[in-house]
């Protein structure tokens, strides 16, 4: 039992990084309408860095290339077709909410879900490379937490509601953790939802995010914004390297 102790603390210490958002009561408004457009880029790239450093190339490693590129495109369409349900639902009413915020948190719910079950799984070999790997997972989580809490207010979201639901979403590794823990085997069929989320998070950043950025006419805040995608790509990256 201490095992699975371990693995529901270090999955609850990683759900609260779903806190994040919090920080952004201590700003204006006005402070932060400024930099949401630059925290949606910077959570373009770290969608974009977590799918192409961490998820596909653990899908490949686990998967056959065939296999990881069909439910990679499950995914980018499993996402279009979610999106397109979500836009009807919150808009044939004619109230219209930006849907890809929830398109975000569903991402991420997958993402936390199967972070959950890497840790469980670790613990299950030792406590000390249990605690490693969930402080390596938390190192990897965090820039991609503050920039999708930045996506979500920048989609409409309250920022009470944007902090729940961020918190509710990262509490989902918990849930890896425990069904790790009492199912280890689960890791082997969990393995197929990383392609898949791979594939909604590139949706997310392509189709939705990336058009976002583009409407800004300025061109010194157009390249502030590109920077900002560069930085979340390099941090995800550097993430990659240093658990490497």
């Amino acid at each position: 039992m201490e095992i699975l102790y371990w693995i529901i603390l270090m999955t609850i210490i990683n759900g609260l990084l779903g806190l994040v958002g919090i920080f952004s009561l201590l700003i204006s408004k006005k402070v932060l309408q400024k930099i949401l457009l630059f925290l949606v880029s910077f959570a373009t790239g770290t969608l974009l860095g977590g799918a192409f450093f961490h998820l596909l190339p653990e899908s490949i490693g686990e998967l056959s290339f065939l296999l990881t590129a069909l439910l990679f495109f499950s995914g980018f369409g499993l996402f279009y077709a979610i999106e397109k349900l979500l836009h009807w639902h919150h808009c044939h009413k004619g109230h219209c909410e930006h849907v890809y915020s929830y398109l975000v948190l569903y991402g991420d719910a997958i993402h936390n879900f199967i972070d959950g079950i890497l840790i469980a799984s670790a613990f299950l070999v030792s406590i000390p490379l249990g605690v490693i790997t969930s402080l390596l997972i938390i190192l990897h989580e965090l820039p991609q937490e503050i920039g999708n809490f930045g996506v979500l207010i920048y989609g409409g979201f309250k920022r009470n509601k944007a902090i729940i639901f961020s918190f509710l979403a990262q509490l989902t590794s918990v849930i890896g953790g425990i069904l790790g823990y009492y199912f280890i085997s689960i890791k082997e069929h969990a393995t197929i939802m990383l392609p898949i989320a791979a594939g909604g998070f590139i949706y997310i950043a392509i189709m939705d995010l990336i058009p976002e950025i583009y409407k800004e006419k300025n061109k010194k805040k157009r390249i502030i914004n590109v920077v900002a995608i560069i930085l979340g790509l390099l941090l995800l990256l550097s993430a990659k390297l240093f658990v490497e």
